[in-house]
């Protein structure tokens, strides 16, 4: 075992995600969000016209729309104020597109993604990295062997530049438009940084490829984008981890991601959030399958105040078929408000949604969700299981299922469930040798099993220690 992993097996979970670093920018724009603010971020950038165009689109239907505030049970949002964030921060790092040698980082950066295990996961379990800080990617590297069969892997701001023509035909336009809602308008106004990931046909990458993104700064909005297009017969696991440490005052994250699996092609996608407790998460994130194609969602989001994450998938062509799993785990003080939505818009198609939420501490957890079943879309099938598992009295638990069937001719299965960890079960596991914090914390570890079981082992067993980091103190 390297030195590496020595430290990093020793080091404190919550001090691995909490620390913090002195800010060091060479570019910070003011704070709110103003026409001159959208083109001074894209001035920085070099963009070409369009995608300045496309901007200014997005911030023009920003203005129109009105913040969300009629949702039932929604979170509350009230503290969200676009005005007092800063959209944009460049880190003090010489090669505008990233470096891909870790060595060619400055120290405070470096030591970030040292801390939080990038470099060891790299080398062990990833075909490619790609390192966010701040508002732009600091590293990005993929394996010779995946560049030689035509896989890109890159930056977005790079792939403006470079891969112009298929960014400009996807970006933001039939996946997820800036009209779909109003963060999703915020982000095409001030989007930065990011993936693109694009697999020719035919071609399947074996190992996965990963984004981390890292927010630093206090008072910042961070705004990455993600792309990732697999063309017909293709295969790709792309896994995001994001963090922030601990903050006094708000900070906004507000991704966007475009998946287009192709024909027969299957696109995993796993992300695994631990925010600062002061971060509103508030993400659009959606995926379209065409015939054939297969596309598989595992979210796992904890930490933040805030969040509202729904990934949706437009089951477009016939036989495509769309699986999501979700943990959500909401402490004092938390609303973590999560789910899925999916499009069943041609005949033989087939989703499967898996819901599994822990709430303590008077902490809440969502499950809102959306299946619609076309007219025509004969054959199509759809589960959905919603489990809830609470700590205390105080904790809450809500399940909004929304089913839309337009078609007589389609099996269609929800069920849910609400429970508290058992007496019994404790006692039994008490019984075997195991005090009541590691009781309690090995009955949520099998109920988070579903997610933990389809991630690499690395970030498996970092899920399990970001949720018993968030169970300490609150056992007993």
């Amino acid at each position: 075992m390297s030195s590496q992993q020595d430290e990093l097996k020793e080091t404190d979970t919550e001090a691995r995600f909490e620390f913090k670093k002195e800010e060091k920018s060479a570019f910070k724009s003011e704070k709110g969000l103003t026409e001159e603010t959208v083109r001074v971020i894209s001035e920085d950038k070099d963009e070409p016209e369009w995608m300045l165009e496309r901007r200014l689109r997005a911030l023009e239907q920003f203005q129109q729309m009105p913040m969300p505030t009629d949702w039932p049970g929604q979170p509350d949002l009230s503290e969200v104020d676009v005005d007092e964030i800063i959209p944009y921060i460049r880190p003090d790092v010489d090669v505008r597109a990233g470096v891909d040698d870790w060595t060619e980082l400055p120290d405070e950066i470096k030591d970030t993604f040292d801390k939080l295990g990038i470099p060891e996961a790299e080398k062990n379990a990833l075909s490619g990295v790609g390192a966010q800080y701040e508002s732009e990617v600091v590293y990005q590297n993929m394996q010779e062997r995946w560049e030689e069969k035509g896989v890109i892997f890159c930056n977005m701001d790079e792939a403006v530049q470079e891969h112009e023509e298929l960014v400009r035909e996807h970006f933001m336009t039939k996946c997820v438009p800036p009209s779909d809602n109003k963060f999703a308008a915020l982000h095409g106004a001030i989007w930065s940084g990011g993936s693109f990931v694009y697999v020719p046909e035919n071609t399947t990458v074996d190992m996965p490829v990963q984004a981390y993104f890292r927010m630093n700064s206090e008072g910042m909005g961070q705004f990455e984008h993600t792309l990732i297009i697999a063309e017909e017969g293709s295969e790709v696991h792309y896994i995001e981890g994001c963090s922030a440490p601990k903050y006094s005052a708000f900070n906004l994250h507000s991704g966007g991601v475009e998946v287009f699996v192709g024909e027969d092609a299957h696109v995993q996608y796993s992300t695994v959030q631990n925010w600062s407790k002061n971060t509103y998460n508030l993400n659009t994130k959606r995926a379209i399958a065409e015939k054939g194609g297969r596309m598989e969602w595992i979210s796992g989001s904890m930490g933040s105040k805030a969040t509202m994450l729904y990934p949706s998938t437009i089951l477009k062509g016939r036989g495509a078929s769309d699986n999501h799993i979700t943990i959500a785990f909401a402490g004092e003080g938390q609303d973590i408000d999560t789910g899925a939505k999916v499009y069943h818009n041609a005949p033989e198609t087939k989703s499967t949604v898996e819901s599994k939420s822990i709430a303590k501490d008077g902490g809440r957890t969502n499950y809102r969700g959306l299946v619609h079943i076309a007219d025509g879309a004969e054959n199509s099938s759809t589960a959905v299981e919603c489990d809830a598992l609470m700590f205390d009295n105080e904790s809450t638990s809500d399940t909004m299922p929304y089913m839309e069937i337009n078609e007589s001719k389609v099996d269609v299965a929800h069920e849910a469930t609400v429970g508290k960890i058992g007496d019994e079960d404790v006692f039994y596991l008490q019984s075997r040798g195991l005090d009541d914090d590691d009781a309690k914390q090995m009955i949520v570890s099998g109920f988070i099993e579903p997610i933990t079981e389809e991630l690499p082992i690395e970030y498996a067993v970092e899920l399990n220690r970001l949720v018993e980091l968030e169970m300490e103190g609150s056992l007993g």
